[in-house]
């Protein structure tokens, strides 16, 4: 990094932004198997958020590489990078007191690890999407699995390449087990334990 680049710190503050929003600052960051619900749960937590008044910002995996990481593969070494951006990305909008929602498969616990140590603590939320490989596989949305089988695919998570799952995550949702609304109240109930939400604007008339 250049010596000439200096940090400008800013008059308004993340917890400014964040006490008109009702609400606290965090990184929901859902990880796990291709298909086992990270996208669908993450989506419908925001609309259920969105529709309680709340300020959120939702980071898909499949998005951010149609921009921002178009330049990476799917090396070792390519998801590492992928991963750090999005987490100085996640960085950067809980600084402006958004509740961020990130849906990567992030399969490595070093690099999950590194996105946790960029925020203070109580402010990364780790979901386990603990879904089993088989129902993963059962479902796959897209048909990557059949074609990582094939050999069409190389590195795909949990075929040819590890996926190391969470010890401690502060939230573990199966989706073979829970529908997507038993996922969204246990995910809200969380957030309103740890006081990271608040009572809905909504409600207080905003």
């Amino acid at each position: 990094m250049s010596e000439n680049i200096v940090w400008h710190h800013q008059k308004v503050t993340r917890a400014d932004r964040a006490s008109i929003k009702n609400q606290s600052p965090c990184l929901l960051w859902f990880t796990g198997l291709s298909g086992s619900g990270k996208s669908t749960i993450a989506n419908a937590l925001d609309v259920a958020l969105f529709e309680r008044g709340y300020h959120t910002f939702l980071l898909d995996g499949d998005n951010v590489r149609h921009g921002l990481n178009r330049d990476l593969g799917f090396s070792d070494e390519d998801r590492v990078e992928n991963i750090r951006r999005i987490g100085e990305v996640s960085k950067l909008f809980t600084d402006s007191g958004v509740i961020v929602l990130s849906a990567f498969i992030s399969p490595f616990t070093s690099d999950r690890r590194l996105v946790r140590n960029l925020f203070p603590a109580g402010e990364f939320v780790e979901v386990f999407m603990d879904t089993p490989l088989q129902t993963c596989e059962d479902r796959d949305p897209k048909g990557l699995y059949e074609k990582a089988r094939a050999g069409k695919i190389k590195h795909f998570t949990g075929i040819d390449s590890p996926y190391e799952s969470p010890e401690r995550p502060e939230v573990r949702l199966d989706t073979s087990q829970m529908s997507v609304d038993d996922c969204v109240n246990r995910l809200i109930s969380y957030l309103l334990d740890r006081q990271l939400i608040f009572t809905s604007p909504q409600a207080n008339g905003a």
